[in-house]
């Protein structure tokens, strides 16, 4: 009885501990790299002296490093005191983990192969969220899409647009998003090539096909692109509108109703303001979304015809067909609502203009479409939300401007200087805003803040890659480390990865809610200013907030289904992390060879 009695009393100081911790150390849950930066951030919400920590190799417990590089910072978020913990120089491989003020950190890995495999593992929340045959499923889903609206003289009329993505647990579908997110898989084999497997057929299922797998997503992306675009100067820009969001089900079992059995409306480009109800979109012309069909389409002829000669030739006409469009009816192209004030509010075309020019001239070496790429690059060149404090939902989209990118490396060197010059600026800004906060993030709080870390560390690799210039290297770490758990709420912004770690398991997702399913893969749209999270309409929490700690005025994060604001994973950021994973598996693979 006596020993049952003791094991209670230590389970009870053992809750009570937990309960009552005020200080907590964030690291990189995936772990980190022989040579890169390696940092962890002490937090604590209440004052604190710190000067000291040690790191620890946890298959011994023997003290490895008895660290002095602490840096104090500011309060920041819901904590009184921040300290960030540099232990660089720290290049064994190993198991290990850190200790300062009684504080232990969980366990983490250094080694050159912590990202092998990560940009693959994030394809399969692309097969998930495919639109008409879906190979998690195994079944179909969305089959009679759909019927045409905004286009006088054939409203109603049937069109076959069976294909592409969900954009995120909703399951509209979106032009705008569903074109970058095939770009930036393109763009991610073009660079690295050798990370990709092939462990999945075109249609998703298991086993391969002699195609990278991530090039037959890219193919399946362009498939439905192709539908969306199927002549000259027609373009349609969304299937389905908000009318969708009507509670949980599974797309296979979908049966909102459009007034056309289950067909679903398919909105027609006019460059003109849309929205069949009380509420409109700002849509000014056609230059956006035309100039992205062009930009997917061009890479794409570039990288498929290996494989698909045919499609490939055919999707370069259409890509310089699209171009010409979108400088037909120069503006904006934003997506469209029905019963809600919400749409992807796109505010530019510059940069959808650069790219698709650029892109263009890299595929047909033609100095025509270079000349026009240049003045585009010069209209916009930052991104806008770069350096600030907000921005309205998908103002500033593609979120990076890889237009800049393709510029930095033409053989004129003045036009490579300027456009590289282009690159700083945006990243300068985004460092400024951040410099002061102890996780070194100057992203802006919006909804989908994690698609712009995605953008943010895309940009600072590119440029480190043309420049050699280190000058961003922390920041880039400290984003990177962000998104797989040093960030205030301990958790990793990935379902699934890493494995052993902390990460999203109550994604507002209906296979989640509905039978638990696992949305491996998906990037989450990540924290929210405060004053974001109580503004939206229909939020709710249903379950005891595990992070309530961590929450504060200015940001907050919730692991709970109830959540879309911070917790829905999206088809476009997900995808858009490809190229930057791949790149880290790279450089790993890379220094793996030299050692």
């Amino acid at each position: 009885m006596k020993y049952l009695q003791k094991i209670f009393i230590c389970i009870v100081i053992f809750a009570s501990t937990i309960l009552s911790q005020d200080s907590w150390i964030r690291i990189n849950q995936l772990g980190y790299q022989k040579e890169s930066i390696k940092t962890a951030v002490f937090v604590s919400k209440t004052d604190v002296k710190l000067n000291s920590f040690q790191v620890i190799n946890s298959d011994n417990n023997e003290v490895v490093i008895n660290g002095t590089n602490v840096k104090a910072f500011n309060e920041y978020a819901s904590f009184k005191s921040t300290f960030r913990l540099n232990f660089s120089e720290l290049k064994e491989d190993g198991n290990y983990y850190i200790q300062a003020e009684g504080i232990k950190s969980p366990a983490f890995k250094i080694s050159d192969n912590v990202y092998d495999g990560s940009a693959d593992f994030l394809l399969n929340y692309m097969r998930q969220q495919r639109c008409g045959y879906n190979p998690f499923f195994k079944d179909s889903c969305h089959t009679h899409d759909g019927f045409l609206v905004d286009n006088p003289g054939h409203d109603s009329v049937y069109v076959d647009v069976k294909g592409g993505w969900h954009d995120a647990s909703d399951y509209l579908q979106y032009l705008t998003t569903s074109a970058n997110a095939t770009y930036q898989m393109l763009f991610a084999f073009s660079k690295n090539p050798e990370v990709f497997k092939d462990h999945f057929d075109k249609d998703g299922n298991k086993g391969g096909n002699g195609i990278p797998d991530i090039l037959d997503e890219a193919k399946w992306g362009l498939d439905w692109l192709v539908k969306m675009n199927p002549e000259y100067g027609v373009m349609y820009n969304q299937i389905a509108d908000d009318r969708d969001h009507a509670g949980y089900r599974l797309p296979t079992k979908d049966s909102v109703s459009y007034g056309k059995g289950f067909e679903r409306p398919v909105y027609f480009i006019t460059g003109k303001r849309q929205g069949l109800a009380k509420y409109k979109n700002r849509t000014t012309g056609v230059s956006s979304s035309a100039a992205k069909f062009a930009s997917a389409f061009a890479l794409g002829s570039d990288l498929l015809k290996k494989y698909y000669p045919d499609f490939a030739e055919s999707i370069l006409n259409k890509a310089e067909d699209a171009y010409k469009f979108a400088k037909s009816d120069i503006g904006v192209t934003q997506t469209a609502s029905n019963i809600s004030p919400y749409f992807y509010e796109e505010d530019n075309y510059a940069d959808d203009m650069e790219l698709a020019a650029v892109q263009l001239y890299v595929t047909k070496n033609d100095d025509g479409y270079l000349s026009e790429a240049i003045y585009w690059g010069q209209v916009e060149p930052f991104t806008p939300w770069m350096g600030a404090d907000t921005a309205r939902h998908y103002q500033w989209y593609p979120f990076v401007n890889l237009g800049h990118y393709h510029l930095s490396k033409v053989e004129d060197e003045k036009s490579s200087s300027l456009f590289k010059s282009h690159l700083i600026k945006g990243l300068q800004k985004i460092y400024d805003r951040g410099k002061d906060n102890a996780f070194i993030n100057g992203v802006p709080y919006i909804w989908c803040s994690n698609n712009l870390v995605a953008a943010a560390l895309t940009q600072v690799r590119l440029y480190e890659e043309l420049t050699g210039n280190k000058k961003f290297a922390e920041m880039e770490a400290s984003l990177r480390d962000w998104l797989f758990g040093c960030n205030p709420w301990g958790t990793s912004m990935i379902v699934g990865l890493p494995e052993n770690g902390d990460f999203p398991t109550h994604p507002h997702s209906s296979l989640t809610v509905l039978h638990n399913y696992e949305i491996s893969g998906g990037l989450v749209d990540g924290p929210v200013y405060g004053k974001i999270f109580k503004s939206l309409i229909g939020l709710k929490l249903y379950e005891e907030d595990e992070y309530a700690k961590f929450q504060s005025d200015l940001v907050v994060y919730h692991d709970d289904f109830g959540d879309y604001s911070t917790n829905e994973p999206t088809m476009d950021g997900t995808a858009s992390l490809s190229f930057y994973l791949s790149a880290l598996e790279a450089l790993g693979k890379k220094k793996k060879k030299i050692d």
